[in-house]
């Protein structure tokens, strides 16, 4: 059994983009996670990982969607709130963040992030302490920018050199 703070450590060590995602309705819900990646171009599906604790756990299934924001560099404060485990719950939490509802599934959209996903829950499965959610897309945009990145327990940002 490895050391659990020696293994994060080591988990920390692979570079992530940080994403938020989200959940609409009457107490819609934000998350900060850099668990995120695409699976299958056909079907059309992404994965979240989601702590069997977090406030986002029950509320996926219930709602059956979810959007994923991918954050762009300038965005560190956004996912430092949507981190927050002692921010105010429900429509409260997005009082202060310039975002609209989906289209497709209601769930908050956040403005200027680099990519948006709107998702229906296809798939669950078992992942230890967390639930793997599987996503089929239903609608997806991009903008041109760089991304937030998670290195090594935090935010980071890449300089990209002219291309020689």
């Amino acid at each position: 059994m490895a050391d659990q703070k020696i293994l994060r450590r080591a988990f920390g060590r692979f570079a992530t983009g940080v994403t938020v995602v989200t959940v609409g309705g009457n107490a819609p819900h934000g998350m900060t996670a850099n668990s995120f990646t695409s699976v299958s171009l056909d079907p059309p599906l992404v994965l979240i990982c989601v702590d069997r604790g977090a406030i986002m756990h029950g509320m996926l299934p219930a709602a059956g969607s979810f959007g994923v924001n991918v954050l762009a560099a300038d965005q560190e404060a956004l996912a430092r709130h949507f981190a927050d485990r002692w921010r105010v719950p429900g429509q409260a939490q997005f009082e202060d963040v310039d975002w609209f509802p989906g289209t497709l599934t209601g769930a908050p959209m956040l403005n200027a992030s680099i990519a948006r996903f709107e998702c229906e829950v296809w798939r669950t499965y078992d992942g230890g302490d967390h639930s793997i959610f599987i996503g089929k897309v239903l609608s997806h945009d991009e903008e041109a920018e760089e991304a937030l990145l998670f290195f090594n327990g935090g935010f980071r940002q890449i300089e990209l050199s002219a291309a020689t």
